[in-house]
């Protein structure tokens, strides 16, 4: 889990914003380069609601907004950063308001990265089928997964499973 202060006990409250560097021990890493520092980080923690976790979306896309990121990219980010925390609060904690489900993410000049760390069991990502495959069109599982790595750079999950660290590199930047 990503370490929190006694803060992260708060409801939907963003416990840290700050224009320093966040530094994340957790097996799937987000390890930028140290040449170019985040624009801007922040550590939230929300109780497994979808309401809460469209709060944060609308926060980030704000930042994103003013970033050089292209709209486009910032398409891509809203649609896997949606679907990682469905996952998060629907599949990883059940619902379970009293469970909590942890964001962290750092906006650099170049790029957007976030980590999502959910209380749940965990889930090994290779053993969600593939849903293009002619078996699966019917089946409603996998979507989500695909869509995240297909509009991310890069998504890892730790080993248990819960908690997905995805990057995007802005490929597209405003003119």
């Amino acid at each position: 889990m990503i370490p929190v202060n006694t803060r992260t006990r708060m409801h939907a409250t963003v416990i840290s914003r700050r224009q320093t560097r966040v530094v994340i021990v957790e097996e799937a890493t987000m390890n930028p380069p140290l040449d170019t520092p985040p624009l801007n980080t922040a550590d939230v923690v929300i109780i497994s609601d979808l309401a809460e976790a469209r709060r944060v979306q609308d926060a980030i896309e704000q930042l994103l907004e003013t970033s050089a990121a292209h709209t486009h990219d910032v398409f891509s980010i809203k649609l896997a950063l949606e679907e990682a925390l469905v996952n998060a609060i629907k599949h990883g904690n059940q619902l379970d308001r009293a469970k909590k489900v942890y964001i962290s993410y750092r906006l650099h000049i170049d790029r957007f990265e976030v980590q999502i760390t959910d209380e749940g069991p965990g889930f090994d990502p290779a053993d969600v089928p593939d849903p293009t495959a002619i078996e699966n069109l019917e089946r409603p599982c996998g979507r989500g997964l695909m869509l995240m790595r297909h509009y991310m750079t890069v998504v890892n999950y730790n080993a248990s499973g819960n908690s997905v660290s995805m990057c995007k590199h802005f490929k597209n930047c405003k003119k």
